[in-house]
């Protein structure tokens, strides 16, 4: 079986100015060591470069082509003609600052940079506002008699640039050793539990700090294996809600269910996690038995199992009158099955309800009958629905006609 190997690069490293990001050029056949001062091939030009890793290898898709390469060693020449442009170059900056004060910029000035050659003079400033500069370039032009150049940059830009000491009290992360800025976000400080009060968690440029982002990895992978605050968990002393999570420590505080007064503190593999997080109303109830690490010593009452009984279907009886309950012997019973029309199976049940009235009533009409005396005269037959309680009006006699008899 071949085994597919990566291909690898021969580099170097190497800054333009010290604090600046590192680049990857081909040594060009010359053993360079961190250190060396040398002349590069670059997208303006030559430029000059210090070294500060020599020559290793690096694997091919880290390179980004083109891979440009080292022109030479920097000779005594070369380092004269750096110092001059050093000089030109603070000169540029101070004429500048008095340019744009006369102009009256709304700019900030951040610094001056020269070409090797001495071509091309490029300013960074920063701004709030875009900035029409447009007089400054042609007076700068006129005094330099060079090509000119101005580049807005941002806030963390100047400060890796200009450098200076955290509230660490340790030197500029960016300005050290960072190569590129990462991205930082308020829900870092969130996740690590720092306060959100600006102050304590910007940087001398106002923005987020860098080092949020140092331990960001390590703060999720310890929310991933902890409980969540809220959750309802058993312990050694009894069932509990946890109140705070300690994550760097493993540790979590648990107001117990029976002493709600009392706030004890377990380590995370101490307790066994019931209901992750707060409860919802959805939620089923939690048993009140269930407690796998409380209840682990002490004695439960042996539930009895319910054996399966065999279910038993009992035969209905209707009562059909209300004097009594006839039992008659059990048979299968065929349901009636109305053939016809769906107008015609309701007159059908219509007439049936009608005939089971009419045998109803003449039952009671039949033993009424035969409760009564033989000598009693037949009583007159009522109308039905005729009640003569409930018809009866009164009427009050004529008061006058009684006093005149």
């Amino acid at each position: 079986m071949e085994t597919t190997t990566n291909p690898t690069v021969q580099v170097v490293d190497i800054q333009f100015r010290p604090g600046q990001k590192v680049y990857y050029f081909d040594p060009a056949g010359l053993t360079l060591r961190a250190g060396d001062h040398v002349i590069i091939d670059t997208a303006r030009g030559a430029e000059y470069g210090i070294v500060t890793g020599g020559n290793h290898y690096i694997p091919e898709k880290d390179v980004v082509p083109p891979l440009r390469c080292v022109l030479r060693i920097a000779n005594a020449q070369d380092e004269k003609t750096v110092e001059a442009n050093r000089e030109k170059e603070q000169n540029a900056y101070e004429v500048c600052q008095q340019k744009i004060a006369e102009q009256e910029l709304d700019m900030q000035l951040v610094s001056a940079e020269c070409a090797f050659d001495g071509s091309k003079l490029l300013f960074f400033f920063t701004a709030d506002e875009r900035v029409d500069f447009r007089e400054l370039v042609k007076s700068l032009a006129s005094i330099f008699h060079t090509r000119i150049e101005l580049r807005q940059i941002g806030v963390r830009d100047k400060a890796k640039m200009v450098g200076g000491l955290g509230i660490c009290g340790r030197p500029f992360c960016c300005a050290s050793f960072l190569d590129d800025f990462q991205p930082v976000s308020i829900k870092m400080a969130k996740t690590q539990n720092l306060s959100l009060n600006p102050t304590k968690i910007s940087g001398t440029c106002g923005r987020l700090m860098c080092c949020l982002k140092y331990e960001q990895d390590a703060y999720e992978d310890l929310i991933r294996n902890a409980p969540k605050a809220e959750s309802f968990v058993d312990t050694p002393d009894g069932r509990g809600t946890i109140v705070e999570v300690d994550l760097l420590r493993s540790r979590v505080k648990v107001r117990l269910e029976d002493h709600p007064e009392t706030i004890s503190t377990f380590a995370n593999g101490d307790i066994a996690v019931l209901r992750s997080g707060k409860a919802k109303k959805n939620d089923p109830p939690i048993p009140a038995d269930l407690a796998p690490i409380s209840g682990a010593g002490k004695e439960r009452t042996p539930q009895i199992e319910k054996k399966d009984e065999d279910l038993t279907l009992n035969p209905i009886r209707f009562r059909y009158s209300t004097e009594a309950v006839v039992d008659e012997p059990e048979e299968t019973v065929t349901p009636e099955v109305i053939v016809g029309s769906a107008p015609e199976q309701k007159k059908r049940r219509r007439n049936r309800h009608k005939s089971h009235g009419q045998n109803r009533e003449d039952h009671q009409a039949a033993t009424q009958q035969a409760e009564k005396p033989a000598d009693s005269a037949p009583s007159p037959e009522k109308k039905p629905g005729h009640h003569r309680n409930y018809h009866r009006r009164y009427r009050p006699k004529n008061r006058s006609a009684n006093k005149a008899e």
